[in-house]
């Protein structure tokens, strides 16, 4: 039943994408179609990088300042993991913090860590040095300049975004990212992994 229900969620979200993965996802079932190295190229010749805002996306920060993984993020960023999909954060933070991406997210980190509540600690080595900040105020979202040097950083991969706000949604598909609006009733949390594998097959 579960599983029935998982591959309903994953069709429903490619509709909703205007179909762009379905082409590569057989109807034998989303979740055993793809193959486990889909961020790193496959069969179809391409490959996905996965970004994310970070605030309500994937941490929640509660009334007491506290901060916890979303629901199911830690999840799915293991799922992602799992297939080897590489990912990404392009967040705002204050440009003082640093003068290069890896100062602020050096700072962001012990922002993050000092009020941690959760059962585990965030995976920061999951985004490697793809976390992508704004170097001046002009930067931030939903400004397009995050989006773009993420975008070109990442090749000839097809880029996702997700995040919690509709402009920021908005911003990042009119530059070319495949996106899609996280933590909505009756929707899931994220863009099921399976699609991101598909997307990740599109030459």
């Amino acid at each position: 039943m579960k599983k029935t229900s998982a591959r309903r969620a994953t069709w429903r979200t490619l509709l909703a994408l205007g179909g762009v993965a379905a082409l590569t996802v057989p109807a034998a079932g989303a979740a055993d179609a793809v193959p486990r190295t889909a961020g790193q190229g496959g069969r179809g010749g391409g490959c996905a990088v996965v970004y994310f805002d970070l605030g309500e996306t994937l941490v929640h920060t509660a009334e007491d300042k506290s901060v916890r993984y979303m629901p199911g993020a830690a999840r799915y960023l293991r799922a992602l993991r799992a297939r080897h999909i590489p990912v990404g954060l392009i967040t705002n933070v204050p440009s003082s913090w640093g003068s290069t991406d890896a100062e602020r997210a050096a700072e962001l980190k012990k922002v993050i860590d000092k009020d941690w509540a959760g059962t585990s600690p965030f995976a920061w080595s999951d985004f490697g040095d793809r976390i992508f900040t704004p170097r001046t105020e002009a930067e931030r979202k939903p400004a397009s300049a995050l989006w773009k040097r993420a975008k070109n950083a990442s090749g000839h991969c097809r880029v996702v975004y997700q995040a919690e706000t509709t402009d920021e949604v908005r911003v990042s598909r009119s530059l070319g990212y495949i996106a899609y609006q996280a933590a909505r009733p009756e929707w899931p949390a994220y863009l099921p992994v399976p699609v991101i594998a598909a997307i990740a097959q599109l030459p």
